[in-house]
């Protein structure tokens, strides 16, 4: 992932033919926002998850296409109303709901994350359009690490190129709008970073280009620790 070019910069233009990603401009208060000292007791909830005795793990220790460790309810149903009420007030919505993926799979909201510097890095990706359309992170890291929040990209062309940043319909994912399983981190550019910081909320519209920034440290307590939901609205 590279850092967006100077606007002054001359680049060359996208080539005829080539998969295009639509453009949003990121705008705080229209298409994400953020929101310091959400929890009245983040303490409290980064020492639960800490001392939660049973983890599932991911990838690097199982075949699964999420990292590190994780537990679903990170926030009981009193905490999770809460931040489900502020949501719909920024967003503007009466009613947010988790959809339900087929084949009896389960959506991972309301999930604790726990992700170490050696279990995984930055990958790039939006959410399904056809199970959310709005997510949500939660910083509960005591002390974090430098670069380890979220960052929103770009489309980056070999020639240098600037592409858009995000997936629409009819298109449910990368995957489906580029017609391609992956790209390479060169394949981006760094539009927006934002910071982790302790009982930060940032929520965002789930088919921007996304990931985390990066991931930190190796025993339990020093790992990148997150609190992460996924919300479908009507539209």
């Amino acid at each position: 992932m590279l850092p967006l070019p100077d606007p002054s910069t001359n680049l060359p233009a996208i080539l005829k033919g080539a998969p295009t990603l639509p453009y949003e401009k990121l705008e705080h208060g229209k298409n994400y926002w953020i929101v310091d000292q959400v929890l009245p007791n983040a303490a409290e909830i980064a020492e639960r998850c800490f001392a939660y005795p049973a983890w599932e793990y991911g990838a690097p220790y199982q075949p699964e296409t999420w990292p590190g460790m994780r537990f679903h309810g990170a926030l009981n149903q009193v905490e999770l109303r809460g931040i489900e009420t502020l949501v719909k007030t920024l967003i503007g919505k009466d009613k947010l709901w988790v959809e339900q993926p087929p084949g009896g799979l389960r959506l991972d909201c309301n999930v604790a994350q726990l992700v170490g510097a050696q279990e995984s890095s930055p990958h790039p990706h939006t959410d399904s359009r056809r199970l959310c359309r709005y997510a949500c992170v939660i910083y509960l890291s005591p002390k974090p690490a430098a670069n380890s929040g979220t960052s929103f990209c770009r489309l980056r062309y070999p020639n240098g190129a600037i592409g858009g940043n995000l997936v629409a319909a009819p298109h449910a994912n990368l995957v489906d709008a580029l017609q391609v399983r992956s790209l390479p981190m060169q394949a981006w550019y760094e539009d927006v970073r934002i910071d982790n910081v302790f009982n930060r909320m940032i929520l965002y519209k789930a088919n921007f280009v996304h990931c985390a920034t990066g991931y930190f440290g190796t025993a339990l307590r020093e790992k990148r620790l997150t609190t992460v939901f996924f919300w479908m609205t009507e539209d």
